[in-house]
């Protein structure tokens, strides 16, 4: 059995079958960790949710920004924007049942043996592991829970800009969610920059890519998606970025958890 992990799918379902194809994924024996945004941009957005769904225990989901846009588009009654890719969804004779999956998945994962944390974004530096998979799960239950359109009317935004334990409300779930889906540049004292999506190399002043931080409190391995711009490179073993741009032309990449080996395949449109 083999644990691979795939970088933002963002509807390119044909290079996710290319990449997957290469390393002989077997969904009876091996599993695939998606780091969020299965969905919007890319021309098979329906397809790759599909797809992924069918894993069932064959697979590892973190939702990522899109994934949530979709299921604010469904809470909230709104239209979709003039880029996303959704439509196919929203009208899908089954598209009860794949909001209903979506809407159960985390927004965190963590491996105790492999001591591997999974999200959307990443981890921001100011808080621990089983820090980050509480907040996690507070957000999760609220997605899951008659309180979900509440959530989804308020989750768009930059503020609060910092966390702090003394949040409430749809407040605390909006940061909760901005650092586990939308976070890149970060400051010393936990402030998000949201608005650059440059590389790590030229952020803002006073802000830095949010793996930069030393944390000294543990040594656990974080794989995540989000930061085309990277292009995968954090200059870390540790930090594993596996969005590689395939939705803008670039590659989709499957990396091999235990063995580290990336496969990738070109995205050019």
């Amino acid at each position: 059995m083999t644990d691979y992990a795939v970088g933002d799918i963002q509807g390119c379902y044909e290079p996710l079958q290319r990449v997957l194809e290469k390393v002989g994924f077997d969904p009876a024996q091996d599993c695939l960790w998606v780091v969020g945004d299965i969905i919007n941009r890319g021309p098979e957005s329906l397809q790759s949710l599909r797809f992924v769904r069918s894993l069932g225990s064959s697979a590892r989901v973190v939702l990522g920004n899109h994934d949530l846009h979709l299921l604010a588009l469904v809470f909230n009654n709104q239209q979709p924007k003039r880029k996303d890719t959704l439509e196919q969804i929203l009208e899908a004779a089954d598209a009860v049942d794949l909001i209903d999956w979506l809407r159960m998945q985390p927004l965190a994962y963590y491996d105790l043996d492999r001591d591997l944390f999974m999200s959307h974004a990443g981890l921001p530096h100011i808080w621990s592991v089983p820090q980050a998979l509480a907040y996690a799960t507070e957000v999760s239950a609220v997605i899951g829970s008659s309180d979900a359109h509440a959530y989804f009317e308020h989750m768009y935004g930059n503020q609060p800009e910092r966390w702090s334990s003394a949040l409430t409300g749809t407040d605390r779930w909006r940061v909760i969610t901005n650092y586990l889906t939308r976070m890149r540049f970060i400051a010393a004292d936990g402030t998000l920059e949201l608005t650059a999506k440059e590389d790590g190399n030229t952020g803002p002043a006073g802000f830095q890519p949010w793996f930069s931080y030393p944390r000294p409190q543990d040594q656990t391995r974080v794989v995540f998606g989000h930061w085309a711009a990277l292009k995968g490179e954090t200059q870390s073993e540790r930090f594993i970025g596996l969005d590689t741009g395939c939705v803008w032309g670039g590659a989709m990449t499957l990396m091999n958890l235990d063995t580290g080996e990336r496969s990738s395949c070109d995205c050019g449109r």
